[in-house]
């Protein structure tokens, strides 16, 4: 980290203002050389001219806003440039930044990387600055930014704060079976490890709301031929993604469109109208036959699925029928023909040309998906990563419970203790020995 880095921190192209940022050694070196001046203040914004450090050029007439280490995102020496918003003042001053001494342009990620090396943050957090830039909906901006502000931070730190108290006991009754000692530490132990891995468990079990609100809540249309899935979804989509014809077999792929549902997001999929006895066929016939068949795999993957039937069709389709589930929302479509009747008790009728039941729809819909996805403010998985680490250390903490030896048992705390803080990316049992010494008097 000797060399200072630099990259436009706000959005490409042009606008109003954009934003450089210079984190590193040499930012206000790089500063005093670009405006010609060494008065600058830390946290203090400051109007100046700058100008190529060669020609004298004027590149622009920006604020900037210097700050001193460790008070800054990456807690380094950094400052910010806010310049006028053209591509052409932006290459400008780039241009002259990587000029300068011990300057390069920073690579993806490298702000926040520096930050979580020097403490700044943690692995959790980092992640959820990332969170906060992708996210599209407001259920995905409130989620980033409670991880930001690092509550699965302080529940995964407490828990290993917890494993490494019980660890230095065990190791403490491990390397002094001599000394006078507390009897009582072996169950107080376990009932310790009982605890914090009923915990991890009561975590694990969130019906993935957390990885559904980051990744978007899946929704598949299913449904026979020339039942209005396509209309459906380009109607909630509010403009035309899919194609719409009288022909069966119009829709042969996956058509997938993102939505803002009520502040969620959600990947709506229109699919292939179900005629299971076209699995299998060649030739045109076969291209159908593939798109059936991705619509069946959808249904059984999808978090929720819509099942569309016809009010008008003489009987109701079977294979629609057969994939009705606990995350099923049926709905009759159709209604405003004549001749359109109930067919399905609990299905909800609607009409796609008329727009008949389609707030009703959404408003089903919505509260299935806030079924899904539970409580917001209760800290939530947002990662594969942190469920697999989470997972391992439980099992090991189970592993520990049951140990024979106390060798064995502060082995499975340390490997508890070590998948947790692959989550936080902090790594370190040498505090051990500051909680062994704390809580008895080895040696008095």
């Amino acid at each position: 980290m000797s060399e200072t880095i630099f990259a436009l921190a706000s959005g490409p192209g042009r606008a109003g203002v954009a934003v450089i940022r210079v984190s590193g050694p040499q930012s206000w070196a790089g500063l005093q050389a670009l405006s010609g001046r060494a008065d600058f203040i830390p946290r203090k914004a400051a109007l100046v001219d700058l100008k190529n450090e060669d020609s004298r050029e004027t590149l622009d007439r920006a604020l900037v806003l210097p700050f001193k280490a460790p008070a800054s995102y990456t807690g380094e020496d950094v400052v910010e440039y806010h310049l006028h918003g053209g591509r052409a003042v932006v290459d400008a001053v780039l241009a002259a930044l990587a000029g300068l001494d011990g300057h390069r342009m920073a690579e993806p990620g490298e702000f926040t990387r520096r930050a979580f090396e020097n403490g700044k943050m943690d692995l959790t957090e980092a992640e959820a600055v990332a969170d906060l830039i992708d996210a599209e909906t407001q259920a995905q901006r409130l989620q980033a930014l409670l991880q930001m502000g690092g509550v699965l931070m302080n529940l995964y730190e407490g828990w290993a704060d917890r494993l490494k108290r019980a660890l230095a006991h065990l190791e403490a009754e491990i390397e002094f079976p001599d000394e006078d000692l507390p009897q009582e530490i072996a169950p107080e132990i376990t009932a310790d490890l009982s605890a914090i891995s009923q915990e991890m468990s009561e975590h694990l079990n969130d019906n993935r709301r957390g990885e559904r609100l980051r990744d978007g809540i899946h929704v598949a249309v299913i449904g026979a031929p020339n039942v209005g899935k396509s209309s459906l979804v380009n109607v909630l989509a509010q403009r035309d993604v899919a194609i719409i014809s009288e022909m069966a077999g119009t829709t042969r792929d996956v058509i997938e469109v993102h939505l803002d549902l009520g502040g969620y997001p959600v990947i709506l999929a229109d699919t292939a109208g179900l005629r299971p006895d076209q699995i299998g066929a060649e030739g045109q016939e076969g291209i159908e036959s593939e798109g059936i068949r991705r619509a069946l795999l959808r249904a059984k993957t999808a978090d929720i699925t819509l099942l569309v039937f016809d009010a008008n069709a003489p009987e109701v389709d079977a294979h629609t029928l057969a994939l009705i589930d606990e995350r099923a929302v049926l709905l009759e479509n159709k209604t405003d023909k004549d001749g359109a009747k109930a067919q399905i008790e609990a299905a909800l009728p609607i009409s796609v040309e008329t727009g008949e039941g389609l707030d009703a729809l959404l408003g089903l819909l919505q509260e299935k998906i806030e079924g899904l996805i539970g409580r917001r403010e209760a800290p939530a998985l947002t990662r594969r990563r942190h469920r697999g680490c989470i997972e391992e250390a439980r099992e090991a903490l189970v592993r520990a419970q049951t140990a024979a030896l106390p060798e064995l048992m502060a082995e499975d705390v340390r490997l508890a203790v070590r998948a947790l803080g692959r989550i936080t990316g902090r790594v370190d049992v040498e505090d051990l020995l500051d909680v062994i010494f704390r809580d008895f008097c080895i040696g008095k």
